[in-house]
């Protein structure tokens, strides 16, 4: 398939190989183990935000630019992001880490886990347990994997490894049918991005018709086109326990004050 989101997958695949050649496996899971013990990414959707209970439980991401919208952030400073959106309430925190498209970075995840005490949600576009192993090497609680390129044995492997080595799984799905598949390979938590990754084409409708049918007891994410409170509302309503909001704080001139608008 010729589009954004196997471009991504397959060039982030490249790179790890060409970095498991420099760093072995055995080496990384070594580096994993030694990791500071993983905070609890699943708890934070049991209880509201730091801040208060008004506020919803957001994953506030961390992003400089996408594919989509270019640049979103010129002045991406993440530590003092990340400090900022904590003190304003977030649950958790997503570190964008694709470098080509996005223009992540691990070292960023790195440097964030050293100034905030909330769970960190690794994001990228991961295939393989060699991005899992390094993920939790350089700190991260929770990582992204997306049913969409994933098959039923590719997800349930990689699923299966990361609760091995300690991360939550964050099964990101688009569809019913990808809803049900996460399940039955035994997603925990399921999310549902009204972006359609395959050309950044955004439906926020979806959200009201699919994160119903994610059963319980897995906890329900919602996805993209997070932008104002009515939208968060809408998508609580439909049955989200957890929002994750990128694009919408980053664009802000205070990101942190804009979290709490969201509330």
């Amino acid at each position: 398939m010729s589009d954004i989101l196997e471009e991504l997958t397959e060039a982030r695949r490249r790179d790890a190989a060409a970095r498991e050649a420099e760093i072995p496996l055995a080496e990384m899971e070594r580096r994993a183990a030694s990791a500071p013990p993983p905070r609890d990414f699943a708890a934070a959707f049991g209880t509201e935000g730091s801040a208060g209970a008004r506020l919803p439980r957001v994953i506030a991401e961390l992003k400089r630019a996408s594919p989509s919208e270019g640049m979103i952030r010129e002045d991406f400073r993440p530590v003092e992001l990340a400090r900022e959106l904590q003190a304003a309430g977030a649950a958790a925190l997503s570190v964008l880490c694709e470098p080509h498209r996005f223009l992540g970075g691990e070292e960023y995840l790195v440097s964030v886990r050293k100034a905030v005490s909330v769970p960190l949600l690794y994001k990228d576009f991961i295939s393989t347990r060699y991005q899992l192993a390094a993920a939790r090497a350089a700190g991260a609680d929770a990582a992204l994997l997306i049913a969409a390129v994933l098959d039923d044995a590719a997800l349930g492997e990689l699923l299966s490894y990361a609760h091995g080595v300690g991360l939550a799984a964050l099964v990101e799905t688009h569809d019913a049918a990808e809803i049900d598949r996460a399940v039955s390979c035994g997603a925990r938590i399921v999310g549902v991005n009204c972006r359609n990754l395959r050309n950044f084409s955004t439906d926020v409708s979806l959200l009201e018709s699919l994160v119903g049918r994610i059963p319980r007891p897995c906890i329900r994410i919602a996805e993209s086109g997070m932008h104002t409170a009515e939208a968060i509302r809408r998508a609580k309503a439909a049955g989200a326990d957890g929002f994750l909001v990128g694009t919408a704080l980053m664009r802000a001139p205070s990101p942190g004050a804009k979290l709490k608008e969201l509330g």
